[in-house]
């Protein structure tokens, strides 16, 4: 890969994960101290991102493998979140804010999928390469956080203010830049050329449903959908978690979760050569039980460095679940479907798994946190931390032990 295609891939995966985390950690606080919403609600605008997850296969498979060029959808489909999102930052109602948090997630989750198959597309040895681009996607996170935070956009005073909207006007102006670069990135043509025979399976996308044939994948599959209704307590909670303890600059706090994932990003070369693809995502799953419980027994005063721990696993959490799942499916796609292997198990993990775990984690800080008083985070975490456990032992017992090529 030339030098100056890695550079294009490294800025489209910073801006891409600076959009995300530019505003997604904090819409918690955001919600429920300028919209007044409920834990129902928080999950409802949460779930956007699974309804998006959901149809990102078909827009995959029925565009960016068959017709058009994944850097220009991923274009035009930024754009579109730039008008959205700044839309997003002039509400002052959830029942207005919806439509539009709705309207973006449908737009932004394809576009996870799409930098993966253009960064893919350029690579020789994708399971050595990705990795050193995809960390700067991390870094994008983790700036957006810190700015956040530097702003004050975040802080105790500011939170009743409506600062935290200047979040959307933040991202608008992102996606904007993003939508207009991507269509300088190398071409990432249709995988499907003039004169293939195209079946309506291969119009929705559903040849990378061929790949749940294979054992393994389905029992990475399944795992993948049930790991990430515990991690929708993160995401969605973090925020109120730490604002409700006091905590100042909590969205640089939370930004520390990244920061770890740049290191295990680049060690994870290391794990995948060493202990395998089973092993490695094995180490991903228990580490998100450990998490859970630190958040359980932690709090903001002598317990805190629990917390701060509990945030740090972020890079073993996400690095060896994720980043592992995304090159493990790459492994077992055929040419014709990468990218709608990709849509699929961003279906799994962003779209089923999650969508299940917002509701669960709205229904659940209802009861503990708000009807409680805001005093029993403890039982809020509790049961991610149990959950997350209980995956880990599925996956161990019912996953065999696969080579996945690794050029270290």
């Amino acid at each position: 890969m030339k030098t100056k295609i890695q550079i294009q891939l490294s800025i489209m995966m910073f801006l891409e994960f600076f959009i995300w985390g530019g505003w997604f950690v904090t819409l918690g606080a955001f919600l429920g101290n300028n919209l007044n919403a409920s834990g129902a609600e928080t999950a409802m605008a949460y779930s956007t991102q699974s309804w998006g997850a959901i149809i990102a296969p078909f827009v995959i498979g029925l565009i960016a493998d068959k017709y058009f060029n994944a850097e220009k959808i991923l274009g035009v489909l930024h754009l579109a979140g730039a008008v959205l999102m700044y839309q997003m930052s002039q509400v002052t109602e959830f029942s207005m804010f919806y439509p539009y948090v709705l309207g973006y997630m449908i737009a932004y989750m394809p576009t996870l999928a799409l930098v993966n198959s253009v960064s893919f597309n350029q690579m020789n040895d994708p399971a050595k390469q990705f990795p050193f681009v995809r960390v700067f996607g991390t870094i994008g996170w983790i700036l957006a956080g810190i700015l956040i935070s530097a702003l004050k956009w975040d802080s105790i005073e500011n939170l009743g203010e409506g600062m935290l909207s200047n979040t959307f006007t933040m991202v608008a102006i992102a996606s904007a830049i993003l939508g207009i670069f991507s269509f300088t990135l190398p071409k990432t043509p249709p995988s499907f050329k003039k004169g293939d025979k195209i079946k309506i399976s291969d119009i929705l996308g559903l040849d990378a449903l061929k790949l749940l044939k294979d054992r393994n994948f389905l029992v990475f599959f399944i795992s993948s959908v049930l790991i990430c209704i515990p991690l929708a307590f993160y995401y969605q909670n973090i925020s109120p978690f730490l604002t409700e303890y006091k905590v100042e600059n909590s969205t640089a706090w939370a930004s520390l979760g990244q920061m770890s994932e740049v290191g295990f990003m680049l060690l994870l070369p290391f794990f995948f050569k060493k202990y395998g693809f089973k092993k490695t995502i094995l180490f991903g799953m228990l580490a998100w039980g450990i998490r859970y419980l630190l958040f359980a027994y932690g709090n903001a005063g002598d317990l805190f460095f629990m917390i701060v721990t509990g945030i740090a696993l972020h890079g073993i959490c996400y690095d060896f679940f994720f980043v592992s799942g995304q090159i493990y499916t790459d492994s077992k796609a055929g040419e014709k479907v990468k990218s709608a292997a990709q849509g699929l198990i961003t279906l799994a993990t962003y779209g089923v798994g999650m969508l299940i775990g917002f509701w669960v984690a709205g229904q659940i800080v209802d009861k503990n946190v708000i009807e409680a008083g805001g005093h029993s985070w403890q039982d809020v975490w509790i049961f991610p931390a149990l959950f997350a456990v209980g995956v880990f032992i599925i996956f161990a017992l019912l996953f065999k032990n696969e080579k996945v090529e690794y050029k270290a």
